[in-house]
């Protein structure tokens, strides 16, 4: 571990272990995905793994402002953990997250408040967030996706807007792999 990973684990830890421990698992699950990207990253490796496990942290009872994870988290890193801005970025934009701020009327505030990272970061954070179970262990995005609208509901907001995002979930893995595979054949 590098420095930002080895502040980003324990505070992380700290908001979830205890009041959610199977959030924690996740999100663990998460950077476990995010270090497998490293051959595609480069020098952001250690970003992506960083937000990677903070990315969730918007759900400790003791951040829910909004209900809105994402802008929670991503203003607790900002306001109160002086987070480097690159990560507190992708902690407000993972996983299609304008698509539920749109639907819960809070679009324009996280896009005012938190500029997007590059187009691969984000797509790298949500393969990694949406190939990994509630419980941290590998999964693909379909079943991922499944599982979110059946433990939401299909007709709750959560449902609705997880089905609204999936082919841009789908989309944003499909980059992701292709990158791997290109680096995969690049000569040593």
């Amino acid at each position: 571990m590098t420095e930002l990973t080895e502040w980003a684990y324990p505070l992380a830890e700290s908001l979830l272990a205890e009041p959610l421990p199977r959030r924690w698992n996740h999100c663990l699950g998460v950077a476990e995905r995010a270090r497998t990207l490293a051959l595609i990253l480069g020098e952001d490796a250690e970003l992506l793994e960083a937000a990677a496990v903070l990315h969730d942290i918007g759900y400790a009872p003791d951040l829910a402002k909004t209900g809105f994870h994402p802008l929670d988290g991503a203003r607790y890193l900002r306001d109160i953990a002086n987070a480097d801005a690159r990560v507190v970025h992708l902690v407000a934009h993972h996983s299609c997250s304008w698509m539920e701020a749109d639907a819960r009327g809070l679009r324009e505030e996280l896009e005012s408040e938190f500029p997007r990272e590059s187009a691969e970061l984000n797509d790298a954070l949500c393969y990694c967030d949406m190939n990994t179970t509630p419980d941290g262990t590998p999964t693909n995005p379909v079943d991922r996706v499944n599982e979110i609208t059946g433990r939401y509901g299909p007709d709750s907001l959560i449902g609705t807007f997880i089905r609204r995002a999936e082919p841009e979930i789908l989309a944003s893995t499909s980059r992701v792999l292709e990158r791997v595979a290109a680096a995969k054949r690049q000569p040593m």
